[in-house]
């Protein structure tokens, strides 16, 4: 390929490292890009909470539009904010390796209050997942809505009287900025694809999509298409409380999901394993289990709520 790749972007630094890797990947198969710097939607508005802004995609449709109007050939997203159904004209073209899938508390003080299943703290996050499972652990503890991007966030855990906020692993791990005073939350399950990095670009761009496979990560891109599956099948988005987890281990993929309701008093979960050659229906087999085990009863309570 001649051509200069267009890489299109947010601008957080996160972003933007996402970004600049794909720019290095592709550059270590002889491809030369650039990136191009979108501000998105939920980059702008960083007070209302995401689940009341038709969270589904916002972080990706401004990167959208600017592929489906060619001016980028490709997208770089955090590959849990992308919608399970992506927009027309629009395909993956690769999923990075993954990083820590793993969700940690970034705490002040100290963290006696989580050795006490009676204590009052004041927990930050604007994720529904993140809060739905914190309250199922600690029903006594107050969830403050937290927004903006990594560096925004980590300085409002600072500057207010919380005893901690929950922040992805990967989000801080990657660009260097892991505070000393947190810890991963082991209990906690991840959203679906949490820790991978998705490429996107115009289903008719053969060219770009072709250089594009040269950086897919396959056994991210199974654990994660499972996770999505299972999100797609229970019919879920950012507005509603899914975690899913798929691992590889010896030829044998493991699988977990659950469903919560919005408060952490109720949910359903499941676990299952098959062989990497069975595992195709995995996500969607864990899903229609869960719907069948209460999980419909969950998922129609939020939408009706």
């Amino acid at each position: 390929m001649s051509k200069v790749l267009r890489i299109g972007t947010r601008e957080s630094q996160l972003a933007v490292w996402q970004a600049e890797l794909v720019k290095a990947q592709l550059a270590q198969h002889s491809i030369e890009s650039e990136l191009v710097f979108i501000k998105s939607e939920g980059d702008i508005d960083l007070v209302t909470p995401l689940y009341e802004i038709g969270v589904q995609g916002i972080f990706t449709k401004t990167l959208d539009a600017a592929l489906l109007t060619k001016r980028i050939d490709l997208a770089v997203h955090s590959m849990k904010d992308v919608p399970v159904q992506l927009a027309k004209g629009i395909v993956q073209a690769a999923v990075l390796q993954r990083a820590s899938y793993k969700d940690i508390l970034v705490y002040k003080g100290n963290t006696d209050f989580l050795n006490d299943p009676n204590s009052t703290a004041i927990i930050a996050t604007s994720s529904i997942r993140r809060k739905a499972q914190w309250l199922h652990h600690y029903p006594n503890h107050t969830i403050e809505n937290l927004r903006g991007n990594v560096n925004t966030r980590l300085q409002k855990v600072k500057d207010n009287n919380w005893n901690g906020a929950i922040f992805a692993a990967a989000g801080v791990e990657r660009i260097n900025i892991r505070p000393g005073n947190s810890i991963d939350i082991t209990w906690m399950l991840p959203a679906p694809a949490q820790g991978a990095i998705m490429v996107v670009c115009n289903e008719d761009d053969s060219a770009t999509k072709h250089v594009c496979a040269a950086l897919n990560d396959e056994a991210t891109a199974v654990c994660t298409k499972l996770e999505r599956d299972f999100l797609k099948t229970l019919m879920g988005g950012c507005s509603t409380p899914i975690s899913a987890l798929a691992t590889i281990e010896k030829d044998m993929v493991h699988f977990r999901g659950n469903i919560y309701s919005l408060d952490g008093s109720e949910f359903t979960e499941i676990e299952k394993t098959a062989s990497i050659n069975e595992a195709t229906s995995l996500g969607i087999d864990a899903a229609k289990e869960l719907l069948v085990n209460g999980a419909d009863k969950i998922s129609a309570a939020i939408r009706n709520g």
